[in-house]
């Protein structure tokens, strides 16, 4: 047919006899005038604009403005592109009747849709380049269309056309469309006065876009870039290059940030309370989420209706497209002919028409996936982001209320830590993902009712039967939901108490191998884990059969409503009303699984909402007013006290060092008349109480003296701690007032006696927020005597101390926090028994340089609560407290003078303190020891660093030769590798049974589809009576098949669950059997928390996360591959577009892979500091409000918050950005199928047609679950490598080479020692640190081992139980060589006591004898032995008395004597004490001491000791040095000896 504009069918086509305008074809080609002028002015400005975009000042991210209309504009112009698409179907389908080509029916239509694109691609580049002025062109084009759609419009009317003609309709629509977006165009004119205006209006762009910080771009990006993420192609496939990191993604704009949102949130929440009538109600939450959070959630509900019904078109299509091609075309045209319309021999179509024609139908079903899936991601996102503003908006309010709850709540456990750890790590989230979820709440209950009437509409009654197996199935899937959150309750408490019991074991590791006691407490710990494996295998159970129901329940419902149908029915099921139900039956399936879940998160949700409202109406603390020294103290009241000491009247001239710079904050106090400055603090009448309505502290009545010293005094638990609290004001008031003097509650420091430290550096810790002045930071230090601890710290005061970095000993924190109140510029200091924790020099040292001096030069006022009676001389006023009331106050001469009792009890007291201390010095003190344990932590440490870094530094090398390509391929590759070990972890026949029965499932689940084709293609015979068997004929086999189905399910869901169960219970044990029959030295160099978090975090993947995501990954793979073999089969066409879709998809999840692991982690990494941010707050209150520090706190939490919240929101983007172009893909998988089916129809049957499109449908379902589920999968594997790294460690060698049985029972009878020739070193890496060394002990013997620090006195103990290597040289102990016996034999015959005292939880008999050998009577007597026997027997249970985990409810002596009673539980003949004396005080080593010499008087006794004088009674000493022995006699030979190392030793220890 030849081509020509108006068609040669009739020769007057060009005629315009009757007058232009009449002649149809004439006003087709006026239409395309307005398009070919827009595009003739545009190409031109836009090839221009585009070549100089460069020199264009590039303002921020392209996005920074919208024109006036913005949003409308893109509907419209989308909606245009729509019509006019319809105008070229109709155009094109109308030209099919016509007997010549007839151009103009669709060439202006096809011109005007270019134009529109054009249109608004222009109107983008205007916008971004702010340049109005362009915009006339614009303007002229609307206004042009407009005129020649009316003319058009016009002329159709005088025809006599109407509204059942398609494309009077549609012109009509046009119309209306160009009149709106002149009507657009007008308005920005107006708004923005670019023309026909003298002063155009100046725009700045929204404060977000002036910050270059902000780069979470979707609120001011274009409507089309916002439905498909585009503004995320540069990170996300930058990601590929290099990781995505916290500077990156930039912060939230200002609408997001948790500040924003908890203003909104807190509004809302006031509102109610103030419109109260009832004010004991307290405001509902539920409703403050409502008025803060309502109008997106609507927004989110409109978009998930929008989706949900066009969701419907899908299996309307494709019984549309069945029905059309099984009704031959040819028979449908000629009836049709009929009843068409012919205005100058044209053909005007009805819209039924339009529809029957099966391209259309593709075309409209390609448009309703792409646009059901953008308004479903659109839902998911605004839903998102409203969920992660409302946590942010929670966590700061409850941060506000930590902040001001009252302490007692803390301190009487009404309020627990772990109940607020609760509120911000489980019930904020699980408000946020209700709100994830709550739009299927109110969209699913109407797409189940719709689904049901399309159901009964194309299938009658016996659809309703299948809707009704749904339903009522779904109670079912509910239940066990539930079952399911309890299982994983159980499961929790179960791995909390295994970790509890390997935490002990990894603590006291070294005490167990000694002792051989290690697969003793190994059994334990697998007895937990074998309860928790029980747990998790009723939960794997349960997982499987709610995966079971998922997938049975459709098959099911198919089931029974075809079998129905197939016997009611008179007509037989055509492949149209088949397929479409089908379709239906998988939409219906979705709405119905998550209903369960969302009604499980409501309830959920309930919950977290009451405990939320609980905790916000919990007791605050009282008001502040008084604290602000609003009431300056009386004149008179403070004119003169008894007390005034001269020392007031010192010259008030600060030495120079001290002197802050200052411009700081103006805390400093300007000088006013004495005599008002005399009292800094005074309470008159105080009855203060912590909560209870018993008073704690009862009629108070001090007074503190301005820059004085008063030190607090009086018996443990008389009140001395509640005196200060009370008046920093967090104790309740009964009655009575605190006054300050003005100036001063602004200005207080407090040191608690508990320390609390951030986790952050030292320096931060001291310097606490105020600025840094490096003098007087460094006479703080000097004062506190913190140098040489901080010398000890592999990166000095820059290192992380606290939960996250290194842990210090008490004392260490203690004095931190005391050099933190000194720090502080402040007129008074509070501190609260701060030598508690410290030995004696360190207290002399720090009362003498830190409190005398550095305070009292400084003229601060000090208030010291202490124990320590020596320094009372030093104090200018004392207050004497006994049980909750003042007894005593004034000065110590007052005392003495007035009150000769208490004086002499006090300095009885002082005698005994003072010779406490000379005792004390001889000691090497506590300090020292913990210098030393410090020491020994960073040594290990650093040597593991040394390696780790050089391997660091050989990889980071070999990157470096690598270019980029190579470095971007590692980081997308998938590791295989590792996810063979998990599999083959679980066994092999597992994988087996896995992996076939997903392989049968999934053939038998495309078979009973396919039968359904063939059935329903079945053409009936003529004869009726045979119609009916032959059709039913087909019931049995389709029976057979689904009930195989179920089974096939159910045996999958299974195996994949225990497969997984399986793979971690092997996984744990192998880890658990490695590291404890690790070498000592592994210890030494990993970190416990690195060891501890293979058991925790990695395990708990392992356990409970790797499954289902197998499964769901397995699944989704499986389904998108039968899809596409099914459509493959139908029309092999399809392959051919096969190729560029696969390019597409690999492209896109190798990116987004790579991309969301990147923010994976840094979500889970800005998670962390958050939860530890309000823990530590929590725990540190009282020093927080006492500095008044709470907004340097909040605005903390806040940056916290919004930090963690944009790796999130980042994140869910992402997923976002994936979804909606594996959507777009799996509609252009549709297109392509349904394009090929209708192209190659000849010769198929139509049920294959509609298996084909059916199965096509549910790609676009699964390839989003295909990526997303490797992503979660590669970064789970993440924890088995992990675990993997850990099962590579060398075990000891526990073999021995000699035969158990070729041991004597008793050995060793004697205890004689032989050393010959030993060296020893702790890795063949390292140097040897003991060096040829050769001693000989006699049996009975007690010797004595000394040398300086670092000599190898402690590794020769070491050698004994073969704990280190021996690579030259060997002991023998009573004629055998240690190092051929097997090592449970050796350690199990040796004792010894080690340094640090170590007890487990558990009973005390556990402690002495875990094997359970001994009779109650030896352990009695050993008891008595270590003189414990008595303090046993007071004890509840006696032996069955419960010891705390790590021995905390004894004494650090006590300790060490239950260590000594467990030596002596075991009657070996040789004892080692390993400076077993370093931590107890006097009385008890003396015990010590006594008890060896008589209970061990016929043992070998080897004592390793740090203080030479405990050993000067040995028969035997030996002297190291640096791993050599230098000296060996008898202490008495070596002491005559002047120049013996062994007399210097004695010498400079005295």
């Amino acid at each position: 047919m030849s081509l020509s504009f108006c068609g040669n069918d009739v020769n007057n086509s060009y005629s315009v006899e009757k007058g232009v305008l009449n002649n149809g074809c004439f006003v087709d080609a006026l239409n395309l005038v307005p398009h070919v002028f827009l595009l003739f002015i545009t190409f031109p400005i836009l090839f221009i604009g585009w070549g100089s975009q460069s020199s264009k000042v590039q303002i921020h991210h392209n996005t920074w403005l919208h024109f006036p209309g913005h949003n409308l504009r893109w509907i419209l112009t989308f909606t245009l592109l729509f019509v006019h698409v319809c105008e070229i179907a109709e155009g094109i389908v109308s030209n099919t009747w016509m007997k010549s080509n007839h151009l103009h029916l669709f060439l202006p239509a096809f011109m005007g849709f270019i134009a529109a694109t054009t249109s608004v691609v222009y109107y983008h580049n205007i916008e971004t380049a702010n340049f109005p002025k362009l915009l006339l062109a614009l303007f002229i084009y609307w206004v042009l269309a407009f005129i020649t759609k009316i003319i058009k419009l016009w002329k159709f009317a005088e025809v006599g056309l109407g509204v059942e003609h398609l494309r009077f309709c549609i012109t009509a629509l046009l119309v209306v469309l160009y009149g709106l977006l002149m009507a657009v165009e007008v308005n920005v004119i107006i708004v923005r006065k670019y023309v026909f205006f003298a002063n155009p209006q100046r725009v700045k762009p929204p404060e977000d876009l002036q910050d270059l910080g902000v780069r979470f771009l979707q609120p001011f990006v274009n409507l089309l870039s916002k439905a498909t993420y585009w503004w995320m192609n540069p990170l996300i496939i930058g990601a590929h290059k290099r990781p995505i990191e916290l500077k990156k993604i930039g912060k939230l704009p200002i609408a997001m940030r948790s500040l924003t949102n908890y203003l909104r949130l807190k509004d809302a929440y006031e509102e109610q309370r103030q419109n109260a009538e009832d004010l004991e109600k307290s405001p509902s939450i539920w409703r403050a989420m409502y008025r803060a959070f309502g109008r997106p959630i609507l927004l989110s509900s409109t978009f998930r209706y929008m989706a949900d019904l066009l969701g419907f078109a899908g299996p309307l299509c494709i019984s549309g497209i069945v029905e059309r091609l099984e009704n031959n075309t040819e028979v449908v045209r000629m009836n049709k002919v009929a009843n068409t319309t012919r205005l100058d021999l044209l053909f005007f179509m009805s819209s039924t028409q339009l529809l029957q024609n099966t391209y259309v139908l593709a075309v409209l079903l390609f448009l309703a996936l792409v646009l059901q899936r953008t308004f479903l991601q659109a839902s998911y996102y605004v839903t998102i982001e409203t969920g992660i503003n409302l946590r942010g908006a929670l966590l700061a309010m409850i941060y506000n209320k930590i902040l001001r709850l009252s302490t007692s709540n803390m301190s009487m456990g009404e309020m627990t830590l772990g109940q607020i750890n609760n509120l911000v790590a489980i019930e904020t989230n699980q408000l946020m993902w209700f709100l994830f979820l709550c739009p299927n709440l109110w969209a699913m209950p109407v797409q189940i009712i719709m689904g049901v009437i399309l159901l009964y509409y194309l299938l009658g009654f016996s659809a309703l039967i299948g809707a009704l197996v749904i339903v009522l199935l779904a109670p079912i899937q509910y239940l066990i939901a539930t079952k399911l959150a309890d299982t994983q309750k159980s499961t929790l408490d179960y791995s909390t108490d295994r970790l509890k019991k390997t935490t002990e074991i990894l603590k006291g590791i070294k005490l167990l191998k000694l002792y051989a006691w290690e697969n003793i407490f190994c059994d334990s710990v697998l007895e937990t884990r074998g309860k928790e494996l029980t747990s998790l295998r009723t939960f794997a159970l349960y997982t499987s059969m709610s995966i079971f129901m998922n997938a049975a329940i459709p098959i099911a419902a198919v089931l029974a409503t075809f079998v129905t149908h197939a016997y009611i029915s008179q007509s037989r099921l055509s492949p149209a009303e088949a397929f479409a139900s089908l379709a239906l039956f998988h939409i219906l399936v979705t709405p119905l699984f998550l209903l369960s879940t969302v009604v499980r998160f409501a309830v959920k949700a309930l919950v977290s909402v009451q405990k939320l409202g609980e905790f916000l109406q919990s007791e605050e603390i009282g008001d502040d007013s008084w604290r602000n020294g609003d009431m300056p103290v009386s004149l008179e009241s403070c004119k003169k006290h008894p007390g005034a000491s001269p020392k007031t009247q010192r010259n008030r001239k600060q030495p120079l060092r001290y002197q802050m710079d200052n411009y700081e904050q103006p805390l400093r106090r300007q000088l006013r008349p004495t005599e008002t400055e005399d009292v800094a603090v005074k309470v008159n009448n105080g009855y203060f109480t912590w909560g209870s309505n018993m008073s704690t502290l009862s009629d108070i009545n001090i007074r503190i003296p301005t820059g004085q010293l008063t030190m607090i005094v009086g018996q443990v638990g008389c009140g001395k701690s509640s005196l200060l609290l009370a008046m920093l004001g967090e104790m309740q008031t009964h009655s009575g007032k605190v006054y300050w003097s003005n100036k001063n509650r602004y200005s207080v420091a407090y040191a608690a006696q508990k320390s609390w430290l951030l986790n952050a550096t030292v320096e931060d810790n001291i310097t606490f927020g105020s600025p840094f002045n490096k003098q007087r930071y460094k006479a703080v230090i000097d004062a506190c005597s913190l140098q040489p601890d901080i010398d000890l710290l592999p990166f000095g005061d820059q290192t992380e101390i606290g939960e996250r970095g290194i842990n210090l000993s008490g004392g260490q924190r203690q004095r931190i926090c005391v050099a933190r109140a000194l720090y502080q510029n402040t007129n008074i200091v509070f501190l609260d028994d701060p030598f508690s924790a410290l030995d004696i020099h360190l207290s002399d040292h720090l009362m003498q340089e830190g409190i005398l001096k550095f305070l009292q030069d400084d003229k601060r006022t000090v208030v010291l609560v202490t124990h320590k009676l020596q320094y009372l001389i030093h104090a200018d006023w004392i207050i004497a407290m006994k049980d909750g009331s003042v007894l005593r106050e004034g000065t110590l001469k007052d005392i003495q003078t007035h009150d000769v009792e208490l004086y002499e009890h006090w300095k009885t007291l002082m005698n005994r303190q003072d010779q406490e201390l000379e005792k004390d010095t001889e000691i090497e003190s506590q300090t020292t020891l913990e210098r030393k344990t410090l020491r020994r932590a960073f040594y290990s440490r650093e040597a593991k660093n040394q390696i780790d870094d050089e391997d660091e530094e050989e990889e980071e090398e070999e990157d470096e030769d690598d270019n980029l390509s190579t470095t971007t391929s590692r980081r997308s590759k998938i590791p295989w590798k590792v996810c063979w070990c998990y599999l083959s972890s679980g066994g092999f026949l597992l994988v087996f049974l896995m992996v076939t029965s997903k392989l049968a499932k999934h053939s038998v689940m495309v078979a009973i589809d396919y039968w359904l084709a063939a059935w329903t293609s079945s053409a009936p015979n003529e004869q009726n009576s045979s119609f009916s068997l032959d059709h039913r004929s087909y019931v049995p086999v389709f029976v057979i098949l689904c009930g195989a189905g179920i089974f096939l399910c159910l045996i999958t869901s299974l195996s994949v669950e225990f497969l997984g169960l399986s793979a971690a219970t092997n996984l744990h044990h192998n880890l658990l059997n490695k590291i404890i029959h690790a070498p000592l030295r592994f210890f030494d160099i990993t970190p416990l928390g690195q060891i501890l978090n293979r058991f925790s975090a990695d395990t708990n993947i392992i356990d409970q996360h790797i499954p289902p995501t197998l499964e769901s990954l397995t699944r989704s793979t499986l389904l998108c591959l039968s899809a596409i073999g099914i459509i493959t089969f139908v029309t092999p066409v399809f392959v051919t577009a096969l190729v560029p879709l696969a390019v597409a998809f690999y492209f896109i999840q190798k990116y987004f892979r790579v991309a969301s692991k990147d923010l994976q982690d840094l979500d889970d990494s800005t998670q962390l500091p958050l939860l530890c941010h309000f823990s530590e707050t929590a725990e540190g209150l009282t020093t927080i409000r006492a500095f008044r520090h709470e907004a340097r706190f909040k605005q903390r939490m806040l940056e916290l918050t919004d930090t963690n919240n944009t790796a999130y929101l980042f994140l869910s983007a992402a997923n976002r950005w994936l979804e909606v172009r594996t959507d777009y893909l799996g509609a252009v998988i549709v297109l392509t199928a349904a394009v090929a089916a209708i192209c190659s129809f000849y010769g198929l049957q139509s049920g294959l047609v509609g298996l084909g499109l059916t199965y096509a449908l549910t790609v676009t379902n699964y390839l989003n679950w295909v990526v997303r589920n490797l992503a979660d999968l590669e970064v789970q594997m993440a924890a088995v490598k992990k675990v993997n790294s850990f099962l590579t460690t060398e075990s000891e060698n526990y073999e021995g080479s000699i035969d158990v049985s070729q041991v004597p029972e008793d050995w060793p009878q004697h205890g004689e020692i032989k050393i010959q020739d030993l060296c020893v070193r702790y890795d063949p890496m390292l140097k040897p640190v003991l060096k040829h060394v050769n001693a000989f002990i006699n049996p009975g013997q007690k010797v004595g081992i000394c040398g300086r620090t670092g000599s190898g006195k402690s590794s020769l103990s070491l050698a004994f139980f073969n704990m280190v290597d021996v690579f030259e040289g060997k002991i023998i102990i009573d004629g055998i060589d240690i190092c051929k016996l097997p090592l449970q034999t050796l350690r199990s015959r040796l004792s010894i006591i080690l340094q640090d005292p170590v007890l487990f939880s558990g009973s005390i008999r556990f402690n002495l004898d875990p094997e359970r050998t001994c009779s109650d009577d030896r352990l009695w007597e050993a008891l008595e032995i270590a003189q414990l026997k008595n303090m046993v027997k007071t004890l509840p249970g006696g032996l069955d008395a419960v010891i705390t985990e790590g021995g905390e409810n004894f004494s650090v002596g006590q300790r060490q004597l239950f260590c000594l009673a467990r030596a002596f539980v075991r009657k070996s003949s040789i004892l080692i004490m390993d400076e077993a004396t370093a931590s107890i005080d006097m009385a008890t080593e003396n015990i010590l001491q006594k008890v060896v010499m008589t209970a061990f008087a016929d043992r070998t006794v080897v004592t390793i000791a740090h203080l030479v004088s405990s050993i000067l009674e040995a028969e035997q000493v030996l002297v190291f040095s640096t791993g050599i022995l230098v000296e060996c006699d008898s202490a008495a030979n070596l002491l005559a000896q002047e120049d013996s190392l062994f007399s210097i030793l004695v010498r400079t220890h005295k």
